[in-house]
């Protein structure tokens, strides 16, 4: 049985629970079901919003009926129009069941509405199925929306090829247009991603393992400072030995000395 049928089973499930009378034991379940669960009146409001919901994008209970219940309505909500065609919404609401697969979720517009800082992922993936529960009277009492996470993607491979291809060409003048195509993103979107994951920029991350590097040539005795820098492909002489003391708070002959010292 595929992904579509067993939602469609857990619509039916919802549908004999309301229909015995026991909608606060339906409330109950829908409460701590493991999946992402929005309930809708049918105008569009939302009315219910379970645990998951909030664990995973780090929402309140306070935040939860201030902004949401009652006030958020998925019908104008330009971002769910966007992932979602607007007839197969409709479709939800006038009864149908309506499965939605692999819906990229709009995480920078959820972090401006809930509050949130910074999700520590860059794209989620999910599967949704919307359902409508009927009355006695056979209308469109609620509609359920069951999210399932299908994957996230949080780009920290891409981050660990971009660092190992610095590391690996720390020798050479950076070039940050080389790097993002070793990590296999664009220009602009590498730089943001490298940041928020190493909480440096691409061109700082080179500086400071080029600096490293140059810490360890500095402390071999055999090498003059000079021969130091060399090693490094660096000229003395030239800028990198202020980078080195903006960076480290000492020039490279205080730094032998200290180094020399200990």
């Amino acid at each position: 049985m595929n992904d579509k049928d067993n939602q469609s089973r857990l619509s039916d499930s919802f549908q004999s629970f309301f229909n015995s009378d026991k909608e606060g034991l339906l409330a109950k379940a829908i409460e701590f079901f493991p999946y992402l669960i929005h309930v809708f009146a049918p105008d569009g409001t939302a009315v219910f919003v379970n645990e998951a919901v909030l664990q995973q994008y780090g929402i309140t209970r306070a935040l939860l009926e201030n902004t949401i219940i009652g006030k958020y309505n998925i019908l104008k909500d330009p971002t769910i129009s966007a992932a979602i065609p607007c007839s197969l919404l409709q479709q939800a609401f006038q009864g149908e069941t309506v499965y939605c697969p692999d819906i990229k979720v709009p995480l920078d517009t959820l972090a401006e509405r809930y509050g949130v800082q910074d999700y520590d992922m860059e794209a989620m993936y999910q599967d949704i199925t919307m359902f409508s529960i009927f009355n006695n009277a056979g209308k469109v009492a609620y509609i359920v929306s069951i999210q399932i996470i299908r994957r996230i993607y949080r780009g920290k491979e891409e981050i660990e090829r971009a660092k190992e291809y610095i590391e690996t060409h720390w020798m050479d003048a950076f070039d940050v247009k080389e790097t993002a195509k070793a990590a296999g993103l664009s220009r602009t979107h590498f730089s943001r991603l490298f940041k928020k994951h190493t909480g440096m920029t691409p061109h700082d991350y080179y500086i400071s393992f080029k600096i490293g590097r140059l810490k360890d040539k500095l402390s071999d005795s055999n090498l003059s400072i000079s021969q130091a820098f060399a090693a490094c492909g660096l000229d003395y002489n030239g800028y990198f030995a202020k980078v080195f003391k903006e960076r480290t708070g000492l020039s490279p002959s205080q730094y032998r000395n200290k180094d020399t010292k200990r």
